[in-house]
């Protein structure tokens, strides 16, 4: 029998199939227990202290137990612990990325996935320099400050010498006022030297999905190709942080396995970086599997409705309340909607998924990954997220200070976020409404920020704030940051 042990560096042991199994029987036994579910509710539910607001977060038992639990009542007060974890500690803010796919050849098989080496009707394409540099421009255009890059895995075609040329690339476009400032990566699992690399040529953060963390299922989903070892892919991101790369992003693609294994499995791993690393994971993303080329969900038998879909997000944000959540374009504007209430911090907009699609006047979908629920407009998004409370950042100012990893985390838990990421997202949306707003989200914008201003604490910084903001109303000045 596999021990299991959060901080082996074996991955049957950090995510061992025995206690996901133990664990699913403990919620089952319990997911009435009412005496235990109060205990663990209390638990997960912010305190205030002499130092500010702080959260225990819950093991992947105890979180489990609450996924299990079906009294509405319970969750209902789930919901509400979790907007309350969010806001105390990533306020009203929502950052704001775009992903960016700079190729789409691969040698996986992984089932799933339209990229997939044996997939025949697909159009294969991988972005030149020349090609990357317009796609940038676009993105500038359109207002965006982070992408997150993504690349089939293929070492002839996609070599890491390519992605960090590419890399160098987007960061040394400079088009009008426009700058990406953050390049994270979703690139497929490589060794600790690549990671260096990656780490030296100044990225955000790493990002891999398990995909599964049932390991006879994800040795069946990715038959061929070297995705297919499942200790390599789960270790990955042990080798990033070895590597030198503070953040790194986990997420398991839900429909594909059990949903309340992919959770425990989940939230295992991020125990496992904890322990061994002192800090978790820098963001958590909740996708679903989508329609794609000769990629039908339906062909797996283990999709969600939206109400389970929501009760995961947040019940994963009571047991990691420190960690960024990340939800698609994947999801509707109605399923983004609910899940913003009940923990998700970072969202796409205006993303598309082809590569090379961001220059192309009409959305191409030949080269697509997955379709696009929400094909709104940035513009569009922006608007939506003020309508609802929610101030658009595109702040990135933690990783150009070296705030990353457990600097990153202390202030969050330290309760600085009024006076260090609040004001910061201000700036950012005052840039985005002085260069690429339409006149209704700017005025919009410019009312927000008026009311916001007064929301933080220290009266020097709200001054700062004040000051920048004017700046930016009346030059071509920039990238002013706390």
């Amino acid at each position: 029998m596999v021990i299991y042990d959060m901080k082996s560096m074996r991955a049957e042991e950090f995510i061992s199939d025995t206690e996901i199994v133990e664990t699913l029987r403990y919620a089952d036994e319990n997911k009435d227990n009412m005496p235990l579910i109060e205990e663990i509710l209390e638990k997960a539910r912010p305190q205030q202290n002499e130092n500010g607001c702080t959260c225990r977060g819950l093991s992947h038992r105890e979180a489990s137990v609450l996924l299990s639990c079906e009294d509405k009542e319970v969750i209902e007060r789930i919901y509400e612990i979790a907007e309350e974890i969010k806001l105390a500690f990533y306020g009203n803010r929502i950052v704001i990325f775009a992903p960016l796919y700079l190729s789409n050849y691969c040698v996986n098989g992984c089932l799933y996935c339209p990229y997939h080496y044996n997939n025949g009707n697909i159009a294969r394409k991988k972005l030149t320099q020349e090609e990357i540099r317009a796609e940038v421009i676009a993105l500038q255009d359109m207002g965006h400050k982070r992408l997150a890059i993504e690349s089939g895995e293929d070492p002839v075609n996609n070599p890491i010498e390519y992605i960090l040329e590419s890399i160098d690339t987007i960061y040394n476009v400079h088009h009008k006022n426009g700058d990406i400032r953050r390049v994270n990566v979703n690139i497929a699992a490589t060794t600790v030297e690549n990671y260096k690399a990656l780490k030296d040529a100044g990225i955000g953060t790493y990002i891999l999905f398990q995909e599964t963390y049932n390991k006879a299922g994800y040795e069946k989903l990715h038959p061929t190709g070297p995705k297919h070892d499942y200790a390599y892919h789960t270790e990955a991101m042990d080798r990033a942080m070895e590597g030198g790369i503070d953040d790194v992003g986990l997420g398991v693609l839900f429909g594909l396995e059990g949903y309340r294994y992919e959770f425990a499995g989940l939230l295992m791993h991020a125990e496992h970086l904890e322990a061994v690393h002192g800090v978790g994971p820098h963001t958590i993303s909740v996708p679903r599997v989508k329609r794609a080329e000769g990629i039908d969900p339906g062909a797996f038998d283990n999709s969600i409705s939206d109400d389970i879909f929501t009760k995961i997000t947040a019940c994963i944000r009571l047991a990691v309340p420190y960690t960024g959540m990340i939800v698609s374009t994947r999801e509707s504007e109605e399923v983004r909607q609910r899940l913003l209430k009940v923990g998700i911090s970072q969202v796409s907009g205006a993303s598309r998924t082809s590569v090379g699609g961001y220059t192309e006047k009409e959305r191409p979908h030949d080269t697509e990954q997955f379709d696009v629920s929400d094909q709104r407009s940035l513009d569009e998004v922006v608007g939506w997220l003020m309508d609802n409370g929610h101030i658009p950042s595109f702040c990135t100012a933690c990783y150009r200070a070296g705030r990353t990893g457990d600097r990153f985390m202390s202030l969050c838990k330290s309760g600085q976020i009024l006076n260090c990421c609040h004001p910061n997202a201000l700036m950012t949306l005052s840039e985005y409404l002085e260069d690429y707003a339409s006149e209704e989200t700017k005025r919009r914008g410019y009312k927000m920020i008026e009311e916001e201003l007064l929301r933080i604490p220290k009266a020097e910084v709200r001054r700062v704030a004040e000051e920048n903001i004017r700046e930016i109303r009346n030059s071509n000045r920039r990238d002013f940051r706390f």
